[in-house]
């Protein structure tokens, strides 16, 4: 027999009936937010390219049916870390029992026909200045991220945004460098919080300022400087190295945040010290580091 707590009530007809505080029960659904790593801006690897942004983390979010008992891994994905002279690197994969977020792609940062912004989560940008040689932004996942913004290939040598989860990348132009894609808010740790914006374009000599990172944790582009790096546990891409071989900025580390109605009990277990807490109804989960959760 189903044991209730709380207190007893009349219900239509008279009965008395339950109300439905079912704190010794697991819960049968939990919502889930899961944002991946964002990827590195590139570094540029010589004088005359500006490097493009870092593509944001994949977001995904739901709901995940529940199984009384079950043990469920958490995997927190790192943002990538950029490297002189290179193209960027691509963040990690964040993981919740069967949900999977791909990293963020990595900007170019090196000269060359085909070399462009890496695909992820979200795509990175492609580097500005390549000799009549456009270079592309890298393509996102449908459902997780978007592309990359593409550099401009001429006079200018402006480079392109990284992609974020709400929105493209811009591409660089010769007047400006592209300002990264916006991510998108959520409410499920109980404030809003946007997450997974995408890394600002780098700069060249003639044109002084960086592309803005994406509203969610992206970096800003360098300005004859490094590349801003992505901020922790958002998902951000990293912004791209400036010229003159200026590097480009980290990827920001990913999240799993998952939540469910407070009538439910508590998890029974819990690795990876996530952060519990209760708001608006809700008892929330928050990881910023790799564990698991049981039911």
């Amino acid at each position: 027999m189903t044991q209730y707590s709380g207190v007893w009530n009349l219900g239509q007809h008279g009965q008395a009936v339950a109300n439905q505080n079912w704190t010794g029960i697991a819960p049968p659904t939990v919502e889930y937010l899961v944002v991946a790593g964002g990827g590195s801006g590139g570094s540029p690897a010589s004088g005359s390219v500006s490097a493009g942004g870092g593509g944001a983390g994949g977001l995904l979010s739901g709901i995940l049916g529940i199984t009384a008992g079950s043990f469920i891994t958490v995997t927190v994905g790192g943002g990538g870390t950029a490297t002189s002279g290179a193209n960027g690197v691509s963040g990690s994969n964040s993981v919740f029992g069967s949900i999977t977020a791909t990293g963020g792609g990595g900007g170019s940062g090196v000269l060359g026909s085909g070399n462009n912004g890496v695909a992820g989560g979200s795509g990175g940008a492609g580097h500005g200045a390549d000799n009549g040689v456009t270079s592309f932004g890298g393509p996102g996942i449908s459902g997780q991220g978007n592309s990359g913004g593409s550099g401009f290939p001429t006079t200018g040598y402006g480079s392109g945004g990284g992609g974020g989860a709400g929105t493209i990348g811009l591409g660089g132009s010769s007047a400006s460098n592209g300002n990264g894609g916006a991510g998108i808010a959520s409410s499920i740790s109980g404030a809003v919080i946007t997450y997974a914006g995408g890394g600002g374009g780098g700069s060249y000599s003639t044109i002084t300022t960086g592309g803005s990172g994406g509203v969610g944790g992206g970096g800003a582009g360098g300005s004859s400087s490094a590349g801003t790096a992505g901020t922790a546990n958002t998902g951000g891409g990293g912004g791209g190295g400036s010229y003159s071989n200026f590097l480009g900025g980290n990827g920001g580390s990913g999240i799993v945040i998952i939540r469910y109605p407070s009538q439910y009990r508590l998890a029974s277990n819990t690795t990876g010290s996530p952060t519990q807490t209760t708001a608006n109804g809700y008892t929330i989960y928050s990881f910023t580091s790799s564990g698991s959760i049981t039911f």
